[in-house]
């Protein structure tokens, strides 16, 4: 649809992961980054705002970045160490996260989002868009955005660096409200919402203000919510290495699909934002909406070329176009991928 680059705000940091023997590797990561480095290889020009520490973790993590192409907003490093999280692995392959970190962006970060303009869509969630005191500044910038750009919130809640769910509530559905595509886990509505159940939440929030909200459920798939209905997409079959950042490359896919298709991204006319009146106009109505299975099917796939090798190592637009070749490789024993229609994804 348009030229512009995406706009990924959030954090971007270490994953500090346990090896067989015990010793420790450190890994890119952050979801936000996940996310902006998903795209980046599926031929996406991405702007990252962020920030990482003056150190040798610093550096790590940008030369992962820019080596695949994606562009740092102006500011990026400062004189705070560069956040960690230490993973540890469940025996399912889930991962559990302990964070170091210190959220906020610089002067300059904020001065070079130009208030708003410059891109056709705006990305956030995860810790940036919870921890002060950076989160007032990604939702200032999301409300920033929105009169130029479409928006996409993927809350991706850290539960021990939360309060409890009737505190974080109105933050997140201040968020949501503000989107046109929301991701989120059953394990995140879950916690949210005990007492409501994460599919009648996700449906809820379909009501709200988002064109779609898409419900993640691990290897039992994803549900995409509109105002007038629903859609389930299958999981891939995949022999699993892990699940680290399994849910940034279904996030990045998604992306990718619906920008390809003409579903998100504005032109930079103020109040005519093109996405989002097409992704409005494709869930106006109980029918399944024009080119949104697709997108799924594409996220779903980058899912799980993700968990089917050990960390957040997103696919690149050539290993998916491989996938969705009738005769492409296989992820797990005795299972092939989903067609995928590429034209549509590239």
């Amino acid at each position: 649809m348009t030229g512009l680059p995406t706009l990924v705000m959030g954090e971007a940091l270490v994953d500090v992961l346990t090896g067989d023997q015990g010793e420790l590797r450190p890994t890119p990561g952050g979801s936000p980054a996940n996310v902006a480095l998903g795209l980046a290889r599926l031929g996406r020009p991405v702007r990252l705002a962020t920030r990482t520490g003056d150190d040798t973790y610093g550096a790590l993590v940008r030369d992962h970045l820019t080596r695949d192409g994606v562009l740092l907003v102006d500011g990026a490093t400062d004189a705070n160490p560069t956040a960690t999280a230490t993973v540890t692995f469940r025996q399912n392959g889930s991962a559990r996260y302990d964070f170091a970190l210190h959220w906020q962006l610089s002067t300059a970060t904020t001065a070079a989002l130009h208030g708003g303009t410059g891109y056709a869509h705006l990305h956030t969630g995860s810790l940036a868009t919870a921890l002060a005191p950076g989160a007032a500044q990604v939702l200032a910038a999301v409300r920033a955005a929105r009169p130029w750009a479409t928006v996409s919130y993927d809350p991706n809640l850290r539960p021990t660096l939360l309060d409890g769910p009737e505190v974080e509530r109105p933050r997140v559905e201040a968020l949501v409200d503000l989107a046109d595509l929301v991701k989120a886990s059953e394990e995140d509505l879950d916690w949210l919402y005990p007492d409501l159940g994460a599919a009648r939440a996700a449906a809820d929030w379909a009501q709200r203000g988002p064109s779609l909200v898409v419900l993640t459920r691990g290897d039992a798939g994803a549900t995409a919510f509109w105002p007038h209905g629903s859609y389930e997409v299958p999981a891939v079959p995949v022999d699993v290495a892990d699940t680290v950042g399994a849910g940034d490359a279904f996030m990045s896919g998604l992306l990718h699909g619906l920008l390809a298709a003409g579903l998100l991204g504005g032109d930079g006319t103020r109040d005519q934002v093109p996405g989002r009146a097409a992704l409005r106009a494709a869930t106006r109505s109980a029918q399944t909406p024009d080119r949104v299975p697709t997108a799924l099917r594409l996220a779903a796939l980058a899912a799980a070329v993700t968990c089917g090798r050990p960390g957040a190592d997103p696919p690149t637009a050539a290993e998916l176009r491989s996938l969705a070749e009738p005769d492409g490789r296989r992820l797990a024993r005795n299972a092939t991928a989903p067609p995928v229609s590429w034209e549509d994804g590239r």
